[in-house]
């Protein structure tokens, strides 16, 4: 029986190197999979079940992380995966050895009911999501064994480490811009410069939008504007916010839910909002500006198939890359890259890597 090393997060906090063990053969649509580069995503904190809470955000996190703590305690860590097939079962037809393949969130889904059918399948009852479903194993590893249906071709041209944040934070960002009707000349807010910010910039200016940029301070103006933001507004003390053009669509990728009251003043008439942030703080958005205003607030998760597969292709053809900073998959290395994401130090995405 096959046995691969996997790094698990503890009720104590402290991460913990393991192994886990799986069937010499491999069974239907099975893909054994050499794990080559994996992102660390602000999930993956939740999961470690680290009681330490040092920035203002945490204060959301409390309850997701004592929940998670009493239901979920020693799980594998990691969703964002690349690597290379080493072996597949018997029913595989698209994927073959020695192929680059990549995963995200969703680990499976039933393929027949209505949402599967209209290729929206990240919304199947029957999903298989990081967190529910193989807890015994993630991309923080040496390998892993996934079904086929979840795995994605890496395009050639996408490197392992710039592969690996595409999985779950330009998913969800790629999403939020595709999959519901986005058109090319309407301007696009985009909340926060940071893991899913600086994706989203990227994939808005390409797709020939208008990018207006809402950031704390004029710190990352900068980079903002070299990623492909045509306008950057800093919103720190501000009573009231100024843009040339007024905002179709605004995706809240900051680690806090911000004043929508301020927001609303700069939103066009239908507008769509996308809080993209993760927080267990009770939503409240302005009744009457929403109604008289005609405003949308669209919860949308990570990508479907079929998205995920359009995103890659975008990604590919643009060029859009990941800021990332490496980091060893190692104990020392993931303890690192997860403590420095959790006091707000990474420069926009963590990548591990193998050592040699």
């Amino acid at each position: 029986m096959p046995s691969f090393t996997v790094f698990k997060g503890s009720e104590s906090g402290e991460l913990k190197k393991a192994t886990t063990t799986r069937p010499d053969e491999l069974s239907g649509d099975q893909v054994f999979v050499r794990i080559t580069a994996s992102g660390v995503c602000g999930t993956d904190l939740h999961y470690v079940c680290k009681p330490i809470l040092t920035r203002s955000w945490h204060r959301s996190r409390a309850y997701i992380t004592n929940w998670i703590t009493q239901r979920k305690a020693d799980m594998v860590l990691g969703h964002e995966g690349i690597g290379v097939v080493e072996k597949t079962g018997p029913d595989c037809k698209v994927v073959k050895v020695g192929d680059r393949v990549g995963w995200g969130y969703n680990h499976g889904f039933c393929g027949h009911c209505q949402q599967c059918l209209t290729g929206n399948d990240i919304y199947c009852p029957e999903r298989q999501m990081f967190g529910d479903a193989d807890l015994d194993q993630g991309s923080f590893g040496s390998h892993a064994v996934w079904r086929e249906l979840a795995l994605f071709k890496i395009p050639d041209n996408i490197s392992d480490e710039d592969a690996a944040p595409l999985q779950c934070a330009g998913a969800t960002v790629f999403t939020a811009l595709y999959d519901y009707g986005l058109k090319s000349t309407e301007t696009v807010g985009i909340m926060g410069v940071g893991g899913l910010g600086h994706l989203a910039i990227q994939f808005a200016a390409k797709m020939g939008c208008r990018v207006v940029v809402l950031s704390g301070s004029e710190s990352k103006k900068e980079e903002a504007m070299r990623l492909g933001a045509h306008e950057f507004i800093a919103t720190k003390g501000k009573k009231k916010l100024e843009v040339s053009h007024p905002l179709d669509r605004l995706l809240v990728t900051t680690s806090f839910l911000p004043d929508w009251q301020l927001l609303i003043d700069i939103m066009a008439p239908r507008a769509v909002v996308f809080p993209l942030s993760v927080s267990s703080e009770k939503f409240e958005f302005p009744y009457m500006p929403m109604i008289v205003n005609g405003l949308t607030v669209q919860g949308t998760v990570t990508a479907s198939k079929r998205v995920h597969e359009r995103m890659l292709e975008f990604a590919s053809l643009h060029q859009i890359k990941p800021v990332v900073e490496r980091f060893p998959m190692t104990e020392e290395g993931i303890s690192q890259a997860l403590d420095r994401l959790d006091k707000g130090n990474i420069h926009f995405r963590a990548v591990l890597k193998p050592v040699a």
